[in-house]
């Protein structure tokens, strides 16, 4: 074996050995820890894919399909990156324009009254849950304002991947953790937000 051939065989070795010790990765400065969900479980009808997109809105738009449950993030020349997501149950999703007015890696969570109302179990997480993998609003989310007011609604990450496709939050738009943190990257503040 020549010495270009064992170069190879020990990096592909210690990437693998990195890959299973249980290491945290960082990505476009999110650190992501190896204890996030996969995409294991979601249709693959719904996994991200660069696509062509016959829509009007101008490049940098995010737009938001309730009804498909897909978010497209909008580039030039009629093409956009699409992502499958997860929507809020009847009557909970918001429609209309927003803007991302803040945007925050691993967020905090605290339910709001009228989610608690709705579903008496959330009262325990009151006063609110920290980041990190256990947190519902996954490893980042973009807050959706109008006026210069937070709207209360996000687009965010999820620790239940398996809901992907689905009417099943808050109202909420849901993405997988690993599309999150993709769209969080190419999402400035102030982004233009479509949802129909």
């Amino acid at each position: 074996m020549d010495n270009d051939q064992i170069t190879r065989r020990m990096l592909v070795l210690g990437s693998l050995a990195l890959l299973t010790s249980g290491c945290s990765a960082t990505w476009q400065g999110v650190g992501i820890p190896s204890l996030l969900p996969s995409t294991s479980g979601v249709d693959p009808r719904y996994r991200r894919r660069h696509v062509r997109y016959e829509g009007y809105e101008a490049p940098g738009t995010l737009v938001v399909d309730t009804t498909q449950r897909y978010l497209y993030a909008v580039e030039e020349g009629g093409w956009a990156m699409r992502y499958g997501i997860g929507v809020g149950e009847e009557g909970l999703t918001m429609k209309g324009k927003a803007v991302v007015g803040r945007k925050a890696e691993w967020p905090s969570w605290t339910p709001t009254a009228s989610m608690i109302k709705r579903k008496p179990h959330l009262a325990q997480y009151a006063g609110g849950v920290s980041g990190g993998p256990h947190n519902p609003l996954g490893a980042s989310a973009l807050y959706l304002y109008r006026g210069g007011q937070d709207t209360m609604f996000r687009v965010h990450g999820t620790n239940e991947p398996w809901t992907i496709g689905h009417a099943v939050s808050n109202g909420c738009i849901r993405l997988t953790n690993e599309d999150i943190v993709d769209l969080y990257s190419r999402t400035p503040v102030g982004t233009e937000v479509l949802i129909i």
